[in-house]
């Protein structure tokens, strides 16, 4: 009873918050608020300007470029470091901190130092170019066609540490005698990570998998740290895209109606790893 009257709070903000903010929006996107918000319900109006929207569409696209390859390099990259580091390999707390280590700092704080590695004059093809390649070119953040992917890049930078992490514990749950049995029947190391290792960390691959695509549909701080969404809509994001219209253009029911369909997409990740991960165990 004790712990449950101390959880009262928590769920009393819980539900007003996170529940009540969330119906506020979704009801609020099917009005035609401006500045402020009104009663005066257009129906599916907005979500019919938005998704005819060009440039709602360009984010969404991007989008979907970004979270695809964040998701395929993470989970690749993670875990090859993760199998690394799990050789007991020297000096492995140096190493797994260096690695962490741009987990612990923002995304707008990422946003900057890439802006300033990729930026042609005084980063990567500056200094090359110093050293006597006059014809070396790599400015992705102003080629409109590539420019989603230099922000890929700090975006991998600073999350593969985090996948390395959990990967790794994973890997160190496992019960060695699994390992002395693979090397006993003479299992080269790489099938026994490919096709023992992996399945046995299916729970790690799902919390991994929500981790990393809940980010990505809310990516915001590190595109305009980085970029601002440019050249042109080259890195527009759906996040950026509400921000916009709830503060720059004063369009609320418009804002509401992009982060009601952000609210969709989450959903469908979590709705389905909640089934997984709990649904699997009421049934057990």
């Amino acid at each position: 009873m004790t712990a449950k009257i101390a959880a009262v709070p928590m769920i009393l903000t819980a539900l007003v918050v996170f529940v009540g903010g969330t119906f506020w929006t979704i009801t609020y996107s099917f009005t035609k608020s401006k500045l402020l918000p009104t009663t005066d319900f257009v129906g599916l109006d907005q979500y019919e300007r938005l998704w005819s929207t060009n440039r709602w569409m360009v984010s969404i696209e991007n989008l979907f470029i970004y979270g695809l390859c964040m998701l395929v390099f993470c989970f690749v990259i993670g875990f090859i470091l993760a199998a690394l580091m799990d050789q007991k390999i020297r000096f492995e707390n140096t190493f797994r901190t260096i690695i962490l280590y741009p987990f612990a700092l923002s995304f707008i704080v990422t946003g900057l130092i890439w802006q300033w590695i990729l930026n042609p004059d005084f980063g990567i093809q500056g200094i090359v170019r110093s050293l006597g390649w006059e014809g070396f070119t790599f400015d992705p953040l102003y080629n409109p066609d590539i420019a989603i992917f230099g922000v890929l890049i700090a975006g991998l930078w600073q999350a593969t540490g985090l996948i390395m992490v959990l990967m790794l514990a994973g890997m160190r749950g496992i019960d060695q005698e699994i390992w002395k049995a693979a090397r006993v029947d003479g299992i080269p190391a790489w099938k026994t990570y490919v096709f023992i290792v992996i399945p046995m960390m299916r729970p790690v691959f799902i919390t991994t998998l929500v981790l990393v695509a809940s980010s990505i549909v809310r990516v915001y701080d590190l595109v305009v740290a980085q970029t601002g969404g440019g050249p042109g809509l080259a890195t527009e994001m759906p996040a950026k895209y509400v921000y916009d219209y709830m503060f720059r253009a004063q369009n609320l029911g418009q804002a509401f109606a992009a982060s009601t369909m952000m609210l969709l997409a989450v959903a469908i990740v979590i709705i389905p790893w909640a089934y997984l991960e709990f649904g699997s165990k009421k049934r057990g």
